[in-house]
């Protein structure tokens, strides 16, 4: 069951110490992933193809309230986990409070650290926290034009009151 893949972060630690155990290498993404577009899946398999196990850090509904304001998010973090995680490129997904990520990754210490290449090497979070354990980070193409702003932008357009 997809609902499987949801963790609190004490049992994906556990469930993550039993995949390194077999020699596997856990990857780790983080985003608000709001409105599910094909943008988003095609980053989760390029980052899923960086190791044996992928793990999504996904923002709480007060985290991406805190980073993109208060009409947002447009889907509830239980409804946008649930989505994640019928993904079959995820392997678990754990929802985190904080504004970024740092707390989470320097917990659960993935072997591979993933974000989109529109992020720059030295302003990835966490970045040097994975380094320090033997990790390596991977910045990865993002399809031109997708993200939910762009989506929400398009709706709006398409549904203004005349």
């Amino acid at each position: 069951m997809a609902v499987k893949k949801i963790k609190s972060r004490r049992s994906l630690k556990a469930e993550l110490g039993r995949i390194r155990a077999r020699g596997g290498k856990v990857v780790f993404t983080n985003g608000c992933f709001d409105i599910i577009h094909a943008g988003h899946v095609r980053y989760l398999r390029r980052a899923r193809a960086c190791g044996d196990c992928l793990v999504v850090g996904l923002n709480s509904d007060a985290s991406v309230r805190a980073i993109k304001g208060e009409r947002r998010p447009i889907v509830h973090e239980n409804e946008r986990a649930e989505v994640l995680s019928a993904l079959e490129c995820v392997d678990y997904v754990v929802v985190f409070d904080d504004e970024t990520p740092l707390r989470l990754i320097t917990y659960i210490k993935p072997d591979v650290l993933v974000k989109g290449a529109d992020w720059a090497a030295r302003d990835i979070v966490g970045a040097n926290a994975v380094r320090r354990n033997g990790g390596r980070i991977r910045r990865v193409a993002l399809v031109k034009g997708r993200s939910t702003t762009n989506i929400i932008k398009r709706i709006l357009e398409l549904h203004k009151r005349r």
